[in-house]
């Protein structure tokens, strides 16, 4: 199994044993910098992993320490619009888990439809829904992974969450909180789909991450999420939805995310 693989060479290559995982989303890369003693592996090594082809994804996982915690970046992931196999998106996750991982930190831009949580903010991820119509868990079961039928109850964990708005106390970052709607684009959503999502109670919504909290679930790991606000939805703001601006007002994000992702750790290993 390609996850096995791709964790014995997360291990032998880095030296260490991740305690946490972090995943990137587009334009968030710049996150990995705050690893320290790291060790850059390109996804070509990795059995298994995607070679990312969207702009803002780099393809490669930084394994080092923050704090002293062992920690495994991932910079770039696959999404269902870019057609690939699934297995390359759970496939990181389930290596995480493989490698002794036990947190997974799922970052994303997302779009927001909340008017008081704008571009450059951040909104941690208390729960979402899944209109991409795609479960990562269809087909058979691997019962070494999990159990047949898990639950999302707490699909981002209560605990973790309390603990990233500690670290966002602790730095002096305001963040928002709400559901994360996912959609598989890779078209933008129409005014008239941001007011059924708005409908539904989602509060943010983009293109990743419902499939590798899932999976993650799924194999026994912890999960906690954070979307940089990137934009308001369509049919919000005067500004068309653009992928170039969606990097842009990442960039702004990042600086933000990065000491907080730092300072979330660093609160782990105290």
């Amino acid at each position: 199994m390609s996850w096995h693989d791709a964790a014995q060479v997360l291990l032998d290559r880095s030296g260490l044993k991740p305690r946490v995982g972090v995943v990137l989303g587009s334009g968030l890369g710049p996150v990995a910098d705050a690893l320290e003693d790291a060790t850059v592996i390109p996804y070509e090594d990795l059995p298994g992993f995607p070679q990312p082809g969207v702009e803002g994804h780099a393809g490669r996982a930084v394994a080092g320490q923050i704090g002293g915690v062992p920690v495994v970046a991932f910079q770039g992931r696959a999404h269902l619009y870019e057609g690939v196999d699934l297995d390359q998106i759970s496939t990181p996750v389930r290596a995480l888990r493989a490698a002794g991982a036990e947190i997974l930190v799922v970052t994303n831009a997302a779009g927001s439809l909340r008017a008081d949580l704008g571009p450059g903010r951040l909104m941690l991820i208390e729960d979402h829904i899944n209109l991409t119509g795609v479960n990562l868990l269809t087909g058979p079961n691997d019962d070494e992974l999990g159990t047949r039928f898990p639950s999302l109850r707490d699909a981002y964990d209560p605990q973790l969450i309390a603990e990233m708005r500690l670290a966002a106390r602790d730095i002096g970052v305001d963040v928002g909180q709400g559901v994360y709607l996912a959609v598989t684009g890779p078209s933008f959503e129409t005014p008239a789909e941001i007011r059924a999502f708005h409908t539904l109670g989602a509060e943010a919504v983009g293109m990743s991450t419902v499939h590798e909290t899932t999976v993650a679930r799924h194999c026994g790991l912890r999960v906690a999420a954070v979307s940089a606000i990137t934009n308001f939805a369509e049919g919000m703001s005067d500004e068309p939805v653009t992928h170039e601006q969606t990097l842009r007002d990442a960039a702004r994000a990042t600086g933000d995310l990065a000491p907080l992702i730092t300072r979330f750790v660093e609160r782990l290993g105290g």
